[in-house]
């Protein structure tokens, strides 16, 4: 039986074993929720860029990926922060301020959906998982195979 791990970069990539290769999430979720969040993720990069720029304090916020529920009533909206030295503490300062988030976002949808989704704001550190694995990969010391004596005597 094969494993294959996907290392793409995205958050919920699954991982399982068997003939086929892995599906993602984002797979699994209908037409209409990966719409709906591409929609919330470009209008919340332009909401970080020109609205809340007070909430970030001069960092660059990236949102990596919106995923919705099925009934479009909650979206998680995955963030990345450049320069990363305090992402904690911006991130609880934009939870704190989801209310005035989700209030700019309304006025951007407002013609698109009928209920705008409660938002969920996470880290997303894939970049640094990746960053991480590679480390762990270029430190690998890998001794050259020594030659048996056993196998050439048969």
């Amino acid at each position: 039986m094969l494993v294959y791990i996907s290392l793409t970069g995205e958050p919920g990539c699954a991982v399982r074993t068997g003939k086929t290769p892995p599906f993602n999430i984002q797979d699994m979720e209908s037409k209409r929720q990966q719409k709906v969040g591409r929609q919330i993720q470009k209008d919340l990069g332009e909401i970080f860029q020109k609205d809340a720029q007070h909430l970030t304090h001069g960092s660059f916020v990236t949102i990596t990926a919106v995923r919705v529920t099925p009934d479009l009533s909650i979206a998680r909206a995955y963030l990345s922060f450049l320069p990363d030295k305090n992402k904690t503490m911006l991130l609880e300062t934009i939870r704190e301020n989801t209310r005035f988030i989700r209030q700019k976002l309304a006025e951007r949808v407002r013609h698109q959906l009928r209920i705008v989704p409660h938002l969920q704001f996470y880290i997303d550190d894939t970049a640094e998982y990746a960053a991480k694995m590679d480390q762990l990969f270029a430190d690998l010391v890998i001794p050259p195979a020594q030659p048996d004596e056993e196998e050439d005597s048969y």
